[in-house]
């Protein structure tokens, strides 16, 4: 599978963006997918995951009610709605693809990932 995330950008705290994750290759629809981001300094950390059907989804703890991820497997893509975003949400994003289950790309190291794009929130 391979990955290609867009849609990262500069935006003032409060405001949104909408990252997209492209998926080619092997057959998008069995893959669990999910975001993670890295910040300067800092462990890549998770922050949102979803089944291959869309219906079950798992967020981190910080980013819940303000982020929303959904998928499109007609158009082999994913999206990752951000919402009331804070300085501390800047990092670059990265989109992932494994078929462990929602918890189970949280928990472990995604078999594929893309490459990032930058989110950028200033106060």
């Amino acid at each position: 599978v391979q990955l290609q995330a867009s849609g990262g950008g500069l935006v003032q705290a409060g405001g949104s963006l909408r990252l997209s994750c492209a998926a080619s290759g092997r057959t998008f629809s069995y893959y669990d997918m999910g975001w993670f981001r890295q910040a300067p300094g800092k462990e890549r950390e998770f922050v949102a995951s979803i089944g291959w059907t869309g219906d079950t989804t798992y967020y981190a703890d910080s980013v819940k009610v303000r982020f929303t991820i959904s998928r499109d497997n007609a158009r082999n893509t994913v999206y990752l709605q951000m919402n009331s975003l804070k300085p501390e949400d800047t990092a670059v994003y990265y989109c992932a693809a494994d078929r462990k289950g929602p918890r189970g790309l949280a928990a472990g190291t995604p078999l594929y990932w893309g490459q990032g794009t930058q989110v950028t929130v200033s106060s």
